[in-house]
């Protein structure tokens, strides 16, 4: 998986591609505990080219949505491919994250 980031002031846009697997695992939240140490209190996860999410890579969104509520701040997927939201879908956590279409959208769905 590659992963980029982007900080709008209290707010991460981390922009996703690939295949988020058990091994990206770690290196997805060494990148997640930076943003926390630059003082970033929402994460936007853009999906648009994220091709694939195993039960790890959602187990690590599941807690990222604590780590975040623990900050006082909250989790935004974007345009989540197809796939990945077929998979949301089958493990019922289609329910636990909003979804938005663009990143203005997440974002402003944050203030």
């Amino acid at each position: 998986m590659k992963c980029s980031h982007q900080d709008h002031g209290r707010v991460s846009v981390m922009t996703l591609s690939g295949e988020f697997t058990l091994e990206d695992v770690d290196r997805f939240q060494r990148m997640v505990a930076d943003r926390f140490g630059a003082s970033v209190k929402d994460l936007v996860l853009e999906c648009e080219n994220l091709e694939f999410v195993d039960s790890a890579g959602l187990e690590s969104w599941l807690r990222l949505v604590e780590q975040t509520a623990e900050r006082r701040g909250q989790l935004r997927l974007v345009k989540v491919d197809a796939t990945v939201a077929k998979v949301l879908e089958i493990t019922r956590l289609d329910k636990a994250f909003q979804v938005h279409e663009t990143v203005e959208s997440a974002v402003r769905s944050l203030r």
